[in-house]
């Protein structure tokens, strides 16, 4: 083998992705990572075993996919998602409003909804996406009531990003492992859930996703879990989801200093709005059970 071979073999290797470190920096809160247990888990042997609920649905023809959007929606985190599950076969995707005018994500991007929560069809998966909105529901007691509803009925439940503590709110993530975005994880703890800094999570029929893009992930295992592995891949494929991110900045442990300080101080008063909020929940609760 040449030198040039060789240099060209440890350029490579040499630019490959870093490994995940599990470690959690949350200064806004001051809450330590230790706090909740991580994985390293593969995304490929989450497939392995498909839960009862995803079972169930493997054989029907015809599958009702619902999302639900409000205002304040971080749209990637149902765009993200949609472009995925649209493509699975049999499915027919709902888009469901908190509201049934169109509604502004948290950039300004406009989303119009399909039905209202009360002209919502059986469902086979509800999807709830996250973003800076999602706190105004957090006591919006239609929103949380349709969650519970549809979580009794067993099937499969898909939280991204912050969706998860919308979910919370709700009550059905007690005792169950989850996870969310990473300036928001440690919060989960108030809900009764199991923090688990992954990047996706199964708890038996309710999959979490993190921080927005990871919703992609998280509904490509859905995909699988439906349909099986090799149609999981030929949405991949179809989408060309083969990402390369330019810098190593995509988790508190590996970006820069100055640019965790940065995006923490930016998100801080709604970092700080949601744990009173996540506070006040867990004081309800233990209130109930005293």
């Amino acid at each position: 083998m040449s030198t040039d071979d060789n240099q060209r073999k440890e350029s490579a290797a040499s630019s490959l992705p870093l490994t995940r470190r599990h470690l959690v920096q949350l200064g806004t809160l001051g809450l330590a990572s230790a706090m909740f247990p991580a994985s390293n888990a593969p995304a490929q042997s989450l497939t392995q075993h498909v839960p009862a609920a995803f079972a169930k649905l493997r054989n029907k023809a015809a599958l009702n996919i619902g999302i639900l959007i409000f205002p304040g929606i971080d749209q990637i985190d149902f765009t993200g998602p949609f472009e995925v599950l649209v493509r699975v076969p049999g499915a027919k995707i709902h888009i469901i409003g908190t509201q049934a005018d169109p509604v502004r994500d948290y950039n300004g991007l406009v989303l119009t909804p399909e039905m209202t929560l009360a002209d919502t069809p059986e469902l086979d998966l509800l999807v709830v996406p996250g973003g800076p909105g999602q706190q105004a529901l957090m006591q919006d007691e239609q929103v949380l009531e349709f969650i519970r509803r549809y979580h009794a009925t067993g099937k499969p439940l898909f939280s991204v990003c912050t969706g998860a503590l919308l979910c919370g709110g709700a009550g059905i993530l007690h005792e169950r492992r989850a996870t969310t975005h990473w300036s928001t994880i440690a919060l989960l703890p108030y809900f009764g859930a199991i923090a688990v800094d992954q990047r996706v999570v199964i708890d038996d029929e309710i999959v979490s996703a993190a921080g927005v893009t990871a919703g992609i992930d998280g509904a490509l295992i859905i995909a699988a879990l439906l349909r099986g592995d090799a149609a999981a891949q030929r949405i991949q494929l179809g989408i060309q989801y083969a990402p390369e991110p330019p810098f190593q900045a995509g988790l508190p442990s590996t970006a820069p200093a100055d640019v965790l300080d940065d995006v923490t101080a930016k998100i801080k008063p709604l970092t700080e709005s949601r744990l009173q909020t996540a506070k006040a929940y867990a004081a309800q609760m233990k209130g109930r059970t005293d």
